[in-house]
Parts: C-alpha cells; sequence; structure tokens
C-alpha cells in the first residue's frame, strides 16, 4: 500500500499556472500513479498518471493534453503536476493516487485505484 501527501493546491486566475507535489511512501513496486480530480457533483476522474518502472510512458487525459504534464522524482519520491494554461473547469480536489498494473488497461482508470492521498484544491476563477 502507498501513502500520499499532497500539497501545491490554491486559486488562481484562469491563464495562470500552478504545480502539484505528491511525496509518497509506502510501496511504490510496479504500479500506476498518477493524479485524479473531482469536481462538485461530478465522478472521480484520471488526469495524467504513468508506470512506476520500466517505460515512463504518461497518460493524459484529452481534456488536459498539451497543458499539463506529470513527471516523477524518484529520488525524493515525489510526483508533480504541472498545470498551465488553467480554466474554470479545472476547478475540482486533486488527488494524488497508486493502483496496480493492468495489462491492457489505461493507468487514468480509477476501477484500478487502491490508495489514495487527501487532496489539493485547485479553484480556477475566470
Amino acid at each position: 500500500q502507498s501513502h500520499f501527501v499532497e500539497s501545491g493546491g490554491g486559486s488562481v486566475q484562469a491563464g495562470e499556472s500552478l504545480r502539484l507535489s505528491c511525496v509518497a511512501s509506502g510501496d511504490t513496486g510496479n504500479r500506476c500513479v498518477g493524479w485524479f480530480r473531482q469536481a462538485p457533483g461530478k465522478e472521480r476522474e484520471g488526469v495524467a498518471a504513468m508506470y512506476t518502472i520500466g517505460v515512463r510512458t504518461a497518460f493524459v487525459a484529452d481534456s488536459v493534453k498539451d497543458r499539463f504534464y506529470i513527471s516523477r522524482d524518484g529520488a525524493k519520491n515525489t510526483l508533480y503536476l504541472r498545470m498551465n494554461n488553467l480554466k474554470p473547469e479545472d476547478t475540482a480536489m486533486y488527488y494524488c493516487a497508486a493502483g496496480e498494473f493492468r495489462s491492457g488497461t489505461s493507468c487514468l482508470n480509477t476501477e484500478i485505484i487502491t490508495d489514495w492521498g487527501q487532496g489539493t484544491q485547485v479553484t480556477v476563477s475566470a
């Protein structure tokens, strides 16, 4: 099992940027790790994710492609999400999370996620 502590959320204007950080502890073996978000009244969705070992393929949701970038510093056990050109529709609670790799399944699929952080709020005003 993995444990996460997220930081970096806040309130910004549309067009601005934020960087979220997530310090991980516990089991960080061959898993999917990434960022997920949930807006009020909506289901939780995958934003950006990657494998912890092997090929550093990034899974990125279409809604944030070319704006959000995921990266990982293995030495610091820290996962980052750089969010550029933020939009009001990006307003949500953002969670760092992990789950077991499952062949043929995107790391953005919430069904494979078992370990969740507490979340950090991102609010974007027009």
